[in-house]
């Protein structure tokens, strides 16, 4: 895959120090990656956005913000309320495209969930990831309530024509409750589609350095990794 679609249960749930590992196991590999960032909400015009965490986490890589909007909301309200221009799916997808043509792996990361609006004609990351004909990754938090969000957002994959590349835990906690440890075999199951990794909750807080060592520990070999699911399933189970 040449260009990756990584949307999310919700806000918060990890997108971007996933997006993070992704692409410092792919830069350990020698390979040329890009992120993209459609809409960057909640930052103030100079402030550091997701895509400088990921080049502190991932390392050398090209990254790209579209747009960017002060208030914390989704974007298409951010962009009325700052009086500034939406984000179109058409330039999204343009960007992943151009970036492709000089790049091994392009990584575009959404805001919040997958239907979370872009512009007011309703466009959203699933529009981008149709227009690119590339499969979608979800990240997913672990605990309760999750499974209804990763059913929802898969299922809206399905419709769309869209694959689903698979599931992944953002923030796997150090201490899993009931909840968090069942899902492991239900979150792959309602989302028709595997489980390719978890990373520790806290892991953007480690040094960079400890973050590129361990990245490939918490993904699974279709992202460089030695993630093994049947493994961890069977390990926080017992």
């Amino acid at each position: 895959m040449s260009v990756i679609i990584v949307t999310g249960t919700g806000t918060d749930v990890g997108k971007t120090v996933v997006t993070s590992a992704i692409a410092a196991v792919a830069v350990a590999e020698g390979e040329r990656v890009a992120v993209v960032k459609p809409a960057q909400t909640g930052v103030p015009p100079e402030g550091p956005g997701d895509v400088d965490e990921v080049r502190r986490l991932a390392g050398e890589i090209t990254v790209r913000e579209l747009a960017r909007y002060p208030d914390p909301l989704a974007p298409e309200t951010a962009a009325r309320r700052a009086g500034l221009p939406t984000v179109r799916p058409g330039a999204v997808a343009a960007a992943a495209v151009d970036l492709a043509a000089s790049h091994d792996l392009v990584l575009v990361e959404g805001s919040g969930g997958l239907l979370v609006r872009y512009d007011a004609d309703g466009a959203t990351l699933a529009d981008v990831a149709w227009a690119l004909s590339e499969p979608a990754l979800i990240v997913a938090d672990p605990g309760l309530g999750t499974l209804n969000a990763t059913a929802l957002t898969a299922e809206t994959l399905r419709r769309r024509g869209i694959v689903c590349a698979g599931v992944i835990i953002g923030r796997w906690p150090r201490q899993p409750d009931l909840a968090a440890r069942c899902n492991l075999e239900d979150l792959p199951a309602v989302a028709g589609a595997s489980l390719l990794g978890a990373l520790p909750d806290g892991a953007a807080a480690l040094p960079p350095a400890e973050f590129r060592r361990l990245a490939r520990t918490w993904l699974a070999p279709r992202f460089g990794g030695t993630f093994d699911q049947e493994s961890f399933v069977k390990a926080n189970l017992e």
